[in-house]
């Protein structure tokens, strides 16, 4: 089957009061018209139509990498009219589906669903029961014909009591949809064209009318206001969930786990709450993350911990490696087996050699360090003078003493040891003792102020 897309995204949302365009406002990390434009990609869709209205420039900013047709709506005068924009790139011989731009939970499943049902009749309609459908669309039905939608501020109070709604989600095909669009009025009570009143010119021409539903009423509930953005949010953070823990993720708390990418996952994984993962992570097997972490980016290999409140972005932490709690590894970061950094560590375009340890307190940047070797607490490299960056080297077996600063450039030879309380500015070779500190003074005069 040949059939194009269009999106409805023209509205501005008011609502949300933002000056954000309401479909780039984010689900899970991403525009929540993002959702729906990957959902329909899976489609195989010849064409992807996007109306576009308030926001333009952001919204075309914001998904240019989609490869989208983009069509202008320049006055929002409703569905019917926002889907007229499409109508010049629109062939007679092509299926058209009308998706919505606030839905982002629509499922690839229902999708299908609904395309399968247009192989047995002339338009395809997305409904779903609601108990309370208060402001929605009704369906109307002569036996189990759908013959009509009413708008809510149109229906009789006998036409509300209808739990049967609109989703405004629907298939038909381009020359069907192009006549009956070019037959629209606004006489209602909203002075709009409604995209809603094609069907019940197409129950009038004798056209089959068929109705699916999706498997949950969530899949297809709109955002108009932040309270239901944020519904919306928990409703794909569950699903989120409920994917990894089926794919063998233990999950201490699933309502309190955000997915905010992609995560590729092993074996025997354990997450605590409040542990945030955004962009694209990769997780290995028999791996324990601590509550309140933050992973961007990252890649975590096999059998490695990453105890609480710990920040990874854009690093890469080996197998039996221990990271925090409380360490931030920042972009450029590489942790080899065996490897631990421990409270109050932060490392930064760093490799930690295998078997190398900063237990507390340091901060590693543009620096390279060998395997087995030792950073003292409150050891800091002095990375950037202020205009350039300079790297730090240390050999392997090396001990950095407490509290020491390594002024980079810097190079530290294998296995040697620096004094703690050093300020090393000059080369240091293997074997060799460093020891860059003033001399200790004991004054047995001197007396303690008083008041």
């Amino acid at each position: 089957m040949t059939f194009s897309v269009v999106v409805l995204a023209a509205g501005k949302g008011t609502r949300m009061k933002s000056s954000l365009p309401k479909v780039l406002h984010p689900i899970g990390g991403k525009p929540m018209v993002q959702h729906i434009v990957d959902t329909v990609k899976k489609l195989g869709a010849t064409n992807i139509h996007v109306i576009y209205g308030h926001g333009r420039e952001q919204l075309q900013n914001k998904l240019s990498h989609n490869g989208l047709s983009w069509c202008l709506q320049e006055q929002q005068l409703g569905t019917g009219h926002a889907v007229q924009q499409a109508i010049p790139y629109i062939k007679d011989n092509e299926d058209v589906l009308i998706l919505v731009g606030d839905a982002p939970l629509i499922k690839e499943s229902t999708l299908k669903q609904l395309i399968a049902v247009k192989k047995d009749a002339d338009l395809a309609l997305l409904t779903v029961n609601l108990e309370d459908p208060t402001g929605m669309g009704r369906i109307i039905r002569q036996g189990e014909q759908v013959t009509a939608i009413v708008e809510h501020k149109d229906a009789t109070e006998q036409q509300r009591q209808i739990k049967e709604t609109n989703t405004g989600m629907m298939m038909m095909g381009g020359s069907d949809l192009k006549r009956w669009l070019s037959a629209l009025n606004c006489n209602n009570a909203q002075g709009e064209f409604y995209l809603t009143d094609v069907i019940e010119m197409a129950a009038k021409e004798g056209k089959s009318i068929h109705a699916s539903q999706p498997s949950c009423a969530i899949e297809v509930e709109g955002i108009n206001n932040r309270v239901q953005l944020a519904s919306i949010e928990r409703a794909y953070q569950a699903e989120q969930a409920k994917t990894l823990m089926l794919q063998g993720v233990s999950l201490l708390d699933p309502s309190r786990f955000d997915l905010r990418g992609e995560v590729e996952v092993g074996q025997d994984i354990t997450i605590d709450v409040n542990v945030i993962i955004e962009g694209k992570v990769k997780i290995g097997s028999n791996v324990t993350i601590g509550a309140n972490c933050i992973l961007i980016d990252s890649i975590i290999e096999d059998n490695a911990t990453i105890h609480a409140n710990s920040i990874l972005e854009q690093a890469i932490v080996g197998q039996h490696c221990n990271v925090g709690p409380y360490a931030r590894l920042r972009p450029g970061t590489v942790m080899k087996e065996q490897s631990r950094v421990g409270n109050f560590v932060e490392m930064k375009k760093t490799i930690l050699g295998k078997g190398s340890k900063a237990n507390h307190l340091t901060y590693l940047g543009d620096t390279e360090v060998g395997e087995g070797a030792n950073i003292g607490a409150g050891t800091i490299t002095c990375n950037y003078d202020g205009v350039n960056k300079f790297k730090t080297f240390i050999g392997d077996g090396a001990f950095i003493g407490s509290n020491s600063a390594l002024v980079a450039p810097a190079s530290i030879g294998i296995n040697a040891t620096i004094g703690a309380g050093s300020v090393i500015t000059k080369e240091v070779g293997d074997n060799e003792l460093a020891i860059a500190r003033a001399k200790q003074r004991n004054i047995s005069t001197w007396c303690r102020p008083e008041k």
